[in-house]
């Protein structure tokens, strides 16, 4: 594990959220249109605390995917003024909280915070460990010549190229193959 448990899963999160964009996603369409697929992001992730399930929470977090595709653009700097920025616009207080079948675990706002809210802090306390780290080389984006999503590669050999969204892997092997035949 490079992470604590709840930061790597905060960065899965991050990662299959920001993997929901057109261009980044499997459809290659907006992934992210209707409640209902917020409701399976954040049920498949099992994001906890308050969740209102209108249209407007469901567009702010659709807003917020762009957001955090930022860290995935800028450099180990210039990500720690987001991360200050969200902590501070949410007032952030990091406590130690249990809940489901998670156990000790970081979380710096109440569970009954919007939605939007809670998401950006945890991204932020999820960068604050891949910074102090050291370990922000570990954010890529697909390898892929036709792929625009994203990924945390969380291997012990740094080796992770491709997105698990497309098949991209397989793709561009198949590819190489290809092109080394003939």
């Amino acid at each position: 594990m490079v992470f604590a448990y709840d930061a790597e899963a905060t960065l899965a999160f991050t990662a299959a959220l920001i993997n929901t964009l057109p261009g980044a996603s499997h459809s290659r369409d907006d992934e992210l249109t209707e409640p209902q697929a917020l409701v399976t992001i954040l049920d498949d992730n099992e994001y906890s605390g308050r969740r209102d399930g209108d249209r407007v929470e469901l567009d702010e977090v659709r807003a917020a995917r762009h957001e955090f595709r930022r860290f995935w653009e800028v450099d180990r700097d210039e990500a720690v003024e987001i991360v200050n920025a969200f902590l501070r616009d949410a007032r952030a207080l990091p406590q130690l909280v249990r809940h489901d079948s998670w156990d000790w675990h970081l979380h710096a706002t109440e569970s009954d915070a919007p939605l939007v809210t809670r998401i950006r802090v945890e991204v932020a306390m999820a960068f604050v460990d891949v910074i102090r780290s050291g370990e922000y080389d570990r954010l890529r984006v697909c390898a892929a010549d036709d792929c625009d999503a994203v990924l945390v590669d969380l291997t012990r050999n740094r080796s992770k190229r491709y997105c698990d969204v497309g098949n991209c892997g397989n793709r561009m092997n198949v590819v190489a193959y290809r092109a080394r035949r003939g």
